[in-house]
């Protein structure tokens, strides 16, 4: 079972994002779907509002590419840790393009049934996306001990 939940999240990663295909969604998404993900904008329930979310951040970021760097599934549970560059070429919410590349890291926990994704709860670096692209200054280092 924990196999092919991982293949799942895999094709996920790897057909939906990587491949530009967000109608793959029709294969892994369950229609009743619930996104978790306080950095995004709201997501709509089902497989068609995963569809726009796919949509939202490829329009944003043509070029887009998840790493998937680390997965451990258990029961119908299955989490993945990734990594996901790309280059600011479109308008992102209230910050138009800025040419500017990135790479950010994040995790993701999601739940199966019947070979379908029916929740997902994710957490990445929104802050550091927001100061590679320009949007908010980096931090400043901490100061040196004397």
């Amino acid at each position: 079972m924990a196999g092919d939940i991982k293949g799942t999240s895999r094709r996920v990663f790897e057909e939906i994002w990587n491949r530009k295909n967000p109608d793959a969604a029709d294969e892994l998404i369950a229609d009743n779907y619930v996104h978790h993900d306080s950095s995004s904008p709201a997501v709509p329930k089902g497989v068609e509002g995963y569809k726009q979310f796919v949509r939202y951040y490829l329009a944003a970021f043509p070029d887009l590419h998840f790493t998937v760097e680390d997965e451990v599934a258990m029961g119908d549970t299955e989490a993945t840790r990734w990594t996901v560059t790309g280059t600011h070429e479109g308008d992102l919410a209230n910050l138009p393009r800025t040419g500017r590349r990135f790479s950010v890291t994040g995790m993701s926990i999601g739940r199966l049934e019947n070979g379908k994704f029916v929740e997902s709860w994710n957490n990445w670096d929104a802050l550091g996306l927001m100061q590679q692209l320009g949007a908010l200054p980096a931090a400043a280092a901490p100061p040196q001990a004397a």
